[in-house]
């Protein structure tokens, strides 16, 4: 059974919601809240809780900072943003903050539902259509804080059993580049990266690309 805090500042997709998700066997709305600071201190009482289906945009506490909060003292639990197409920026700070992914508001319940299930087994949800501007928009810019901090990843990359030509492609999927690029980059056959990516994926546990672009920047 999946334990689940709703947090909307609209009362009535609040409800909706509540009631949509919670018709779902494995399930269970735990609680609801209007913003991030309010849903921060219902998971302070102690109320079991796995996933929080988190607004990006609420007033007093935004879902940017509300993850933030929420992650720092409960890192154990997903948090799973809702949002629009026009709220990159916001997106790309929720990942930053631990969020497990984002959904658009517009989609169907079962969508949401899918999303809450796929957040609660471990794995990243983000949308494909802005997948590679998504990772173009978290890569690092090349301050010294941020160079030591790529070196921290990569060196977690050579933990994880990644070889120098994989830590290689790991950076330029992190890019954003497609299979075709990176071979024409690096003077490889475009299998011979797909293969690549594959064995990546098996040594990270990760499910596709844009988990491996998220891993990096995430700096993991």
């Amino acid at each position: 059974m999946i334990q689940l805090l709703i947090v909307d500042d609209d009362v009535f997709i609040r409800e909706s919601l509540q009631i949509m998700l919670g018709l779902d066997p494995n399930i269970e709305i735990v609680g609801t809240a209007s913003n991030g600071q309010e849903a921060f201190d219902f998971l302070e009482k102690g109320t079991p809780c796995d996933v929080v289906l988190m607004d990006i945009r609420m007033p007093i506490c935004d879902g940017v900072e509300g993850t933030k909060r929420i992650k720092s003292r409960f890192p154990h639990i997903r948090v799973l943003v809702l949002t629009t197409f026009d709220d990159d920026e916001f997106i790309v700070e929720a990942i930053r903050g631990g969020a497990s992914g984002y959904l658009l508001k517009n989609i169907s319940p079962d969508r949401i539902i899918q999303g809450v299930k796929t957040v609660h087994e471990g794995s990243m949800l983000i949308h494909p259509d802005i997948a590679a501007k998504l990772a173009t928009m978290l890569m690092p810019t090349g301050s010294r804080a941020e160079q030591t901090e790529t070196t921290g990843t990569l060196e977690r990359l050579t933990a994880r059993g990644l070889t120098p030509a994989e830590r290689q492609i790991v950076e330029l999927i992190a890019e954003g580049l497609s299979n075709r690029e990176i071979a024409g980059r690096l003077f490889l056959s475009e299998g011979t990266v797909k293969n690549y990516v594959t064995e990546i994926l098996s040594k990270l546990l990760l499910r596709d690309r844009t988990q491996i672009a998220i891993f990096y920047l995430r700096g993991y």
